[in-house]
């Protein structure tokens, strides 16, 4: 989720929610807030609040956002070595490229000055990545952090593991690149320590980790505080993971972390509001918040044929037989368990908002979920919308019979299966006819 601030006020605002002082070190880092179980709330450079307010080590730096405009706020303390960060969600910023000629969304400049020039040509302009692909993402705020000069880069992470039953701190000498890689190439150069949840971190586990991860004797205790302050952002802010990468020992002696990803446990958001208020949908797709607004687990994908299912893992089964039959699916649209008619009616208007998507696969298994609902749903939608392409219903569970006899008393065209696997193929048969009539016609 992304946090813009528009004026000196909300950035003091900002700063005080989270009781960081603003004469505070502040680092301008990443948060993720994990929403469900595949959806991502995402908040640019922000994690500092949530690291700095507990007194870790981190860099000196200042976000100003721009709103269209190049007004312009600056004080770091003297220093001219600075870098500009162009604020989108997507990876890939450093090699991406401005409409408008500017190369890097990620750019080192040497006085206020500069760094307002390069502001200007960042804001109000599309990023394009590897990741935003040809759509591109705009680009409303920058961040302006001081440059540092690292002489070692480690990486550090807190995260819940089932085989460990609770938290771990995951430490490696191999920092500032992919940890993946790092874990598949060399095990033997991470290192796990698990954390009793009741007793919590120990200072003699967290310096057996920072020792492991090969900090010199000299930091060891100052890379153990560090840790000890991150395991208590962990608790905190209800976290399922905390990752620094990379934390680093400095030019000058000491050890700072330098940037960061924190993942939120949705099912602490009634507890964490402060955070989850923050996601700003202007970087994210319209559909992802019309699904939000309805309560609806949507993911747009690439294919042709849209899925209604209840229940994240039915969900992944039918977009899995979908593809076994020759389709591609278009979403991932899970109702939930207790979805109503007008949500299926929502659903619906977000799967045609697609305009690639030629037929629609509704697999609905009631348990909680009442089928006599989400007929009355996808009636209802149907004849709202007015939707002319193939609709095939797979309903088992809870009120099927009524179901049934709702659909098969309605005048729509929609075909009703029994059977997963005759489903699948008859939604890709469906749409075959459908793209053949097509063609025929133009």
């Amino acid at each position: 989720m992304c946090y813009y601030i528009y004026d000196n006020d909300q950035f003091q605002t900002f700063i005080s929610l989270f009781r960081v002082s603003v004469h505070q070190v502040c680092a301008g880092l990443e948060t993720v807030a994990n929403y469900s179980v595949t959806h991502w709330l995402r908040m640019q450079q922000f994690s500092w609040p949530c690291v700095s307010c507990t007194s870790v080590s981190v860099w000196l730096a200042l976000f100003k956002a721009f709103f269209h405009s190049c007004l312009f706020f600056l004080f770091f303390s003297g220093s001219k070595d600075l870098v500009v960060k162009a604020q989108v969600l997507a990876g890939g910023r450093g090699k991406g490229s401005f409409e408008g000629g500017l190369k890097g969304g990620v750019r080192i400049v040497y006085s206020p000055e500069e760094a307002r020039d390069i502001s200007s040509k960042m804001i109000g302009k599309k990023l394009f990545t590897k990741q935003t692909g040809e759509a591109g993402r705009i680009c409303n705020q920058v961040f302006i952090c001081e440059r540092r000069y690292p002489r070692r880069e480690y990486y550090f992470a807190i995260t819940m593991e089932r085989s460990f039953q609770g938290p771990v701190l995951i430490g490696s000498s191999q920092g500032g690149v992919n940890i993946e890689d790092v874990a598949a190439e060399n095990p033997d150069a991470i290192v796990k320590e698990p954390i009793d949840i009741m007793e919590g971190i120990k200072m003699d586990q967290a310096i057996k980790v920072a020792e492991k991860m090969g900090f010199p004797p000299a930091l060891i205790n100052e890379a153990a505080e560090n840790m000890l302050k991150l395991y208590d952002v962990f608790i905190k802010y209800d976290a399922s993971m905390v990752e620094i990468n990379p934390m680093v020992e400095d030019s000058s002696g000491i050890v700072m972390c330098m940037d960061a990803k924190i993942n939120f446990d949705s099912n602490a958001a009634f507890r964490q509001k402060k955070v989850f208020d923050m996601r700003d949908w202007t970087q994210e797709d319209a559909r992802d918040r019309e699904a939000a607004k309805a309560d609806l687990n949507y993911i747009g994908l690439d294919g042709t044929i849209g899925c209604l299912v209840n229940g994240a893992g039915l969900a992944m089964a039918t977009m899995d037989i979908i593809k076994l039959h020759g389709g591609t699916p278009a979403n991932f649209l899970d109702v939930g368990g207790g979805a109503t008619a007008q949500q299926v009616t929502e659903a619906f208007k977000l799967i045609t908002s697609d305009k690639k998507v030629q037929a629609i696969l509704v697999n609905i298994f009631g348990g909680i979920m009442r089928c006599d609902v989400i007929a009355q749903g996808i009636i209802i939608a149907v004849t709202d919308l007015e939707l002319k392409i193939p609709i095939v219903v797979r309903l088992q569970g809870t009120r099927v019979d009524d179901a049934k006899a709702l659909i098969a008393a309605s005048p729509l065209k929609i075909l009703a299966c029994d059977d997963l696997d005759e489903a699948a193929k008859m939604v890709r048969y469906s749409y075959l006819c459908m793209h053949m009539s097509k063609s025929k016609v133009t």
